[in-house]
């Protein structure tokens, strides 16, 4: 989306702050003790899909913004940070003051936060198996948990908070050898093929112009979210069996870097990890109506869009909340979903999320 002026390609402080988020808050969190504070770190862990949101987010709290840094936080009397003016902050507080104070927690480190952010990348399944193990407090997730657990009892999803932060028009992505052979749009029937074994050579291809090339068809890991919800959407089933991946990736990053380096690569990935230079999203026509990035791929009917969730375990803490919180306010939205290219909630929704939340202390 090259339009978006709060994109990857924008030169700014906050594009290195967003890189070295995850580094960062695990060395700021090794130094909480000798401040002498005892409030452990918040944690988080999971999905690929979104990580990035919540590893932005972490970074901005763990730097703990002032107020007068327009460019991530803003004054209340002269903000230039994006969202910040529904934001009501009289005193001044800092980036992490602000949302932690929100929820009652009172910073004494001075320029640190209330309490540190760490966020870990795995994936959705061992995300949720983390949260409710008690060794993470919240647990990402492309997938809903129903899903991506599918023989668990209703009793113990019950446990499970759900908090969806953003949407995702879950993407077609092939190597940029084949796009540029003609193949920039493919049927629902032909990915199926495809992800089937039915269809092995791009050969078999009418759009196809190129050499015989044997398809590779990259696939996520089992038990990632975007497994779960492209086998769920795509093939009417969670479970549904694809006996054409020739390869299985644990991570969109690792995707991205397979069709990148390959010259006859298909996978299925978040839309945060496309790049049109290397690879390209094709169109995909599904049910007589063809979806196309930057037009109305992600859109509400686009059958691939899927939620992103932060799930909590037992309950919400006020913790919690307060990091969450921050995600689903404008802010939030256009701070940490639209710059890594995901769908921002609409207000309404974002409202209806936010009720979830336990009631702040002000």
């Amino acid at each position: 989306m090259a339009d978006n002026q709060f994109g990857r390609d924008a030169v700014s402080r906050r594009k290195f702050i967003a890189a070295t988020g995850v580094t960062s808050a695990v060395a700021a969190a090794g130094c909480l003790g000798s401040a002498g504070s005892s409030t452990e770190p918040l944690t988080a862990d999971g999905s690929s899909t979104v990580y990035p949101i919540t590893s932005d987010a972490a970074s901005y709290w763990n730097s703990n913004h002032p107020a007068d840094d327009g460019e991530y936080w803003g004054s209340n009397k002269n903000s230039t940070a994006p969202g910040y003016d529904k934001i009501d902050n009289p005193d001044n507080k800092n980036l992490a003051d602000y949302w932690a104070g929100l929820y009652g927690f009172e910073n004494k480190d001075g320029s640190q936060p209330p309490f540190m952010v760490n966020v870990g990348l795995s994936h959705s399944g061992t995300g949720l198996e983390k949260v409710a193990n008690g060794q993470v407090d919240i647990g990402d997730s492309s997938a809903p948990v129903s899903a991506e657990l599918p023989d668990a009892s209703q009793e113990e999803l019950d446990k499970y908070r759900d908090h969806v932060v953003a949407r995702d028009g879950q993407p077609i992505s092939v190597s940029k050898e084949v796009y540029d052979a003609g193949v920039t749009k493919l049927t629902g029937d032909q990915v199926r093929q495809i992800y089937k074994g039915e269809i092995s050579n791009w050969s078999e291809i009418p759009s196809y112009n190129g050499p015989d090339k044997e398809i590779q068809a990259v696939g996520r890991a089992v038990g990632s979210g975007t497994d779960t919800a492209f086998r769920k959407n795509m093939l009417g089933d969670p479970e549904a069996k694809m006996p054409g991946v020739d390869i299985r990736k644990g991570q969109n990053q690792q995707v991205q870097t397979t069709l990148s380096n390959s010259d006859n690569a298909i996978a299925y990935l978040a839309l945060a990890f496309i790049n049109e230079q290397q690879n390209p999203a094709i169109a995909l026509e599904l049910n007589g109506t063809t979806y196309e990035l930057g037009k109305n791929l992600g859109s509400a009917d686009y059958p691939l869009s899927r939620d992103l969730h932060c799930y909590t375990y037992e309950g919400t803490s006020k913790k919690e909340a307060a990091f969450i919180n921050m995600l689903l306010s404008e802010y939030g939205q256009l701070h940490f979903v639209k710059p890594n290219d995901y769908f921002m909630l609409p207000p309404e929704e974002r409202k209806k999320q936010r009720n979830k939340l336990p009631d702040p202390e002000n």
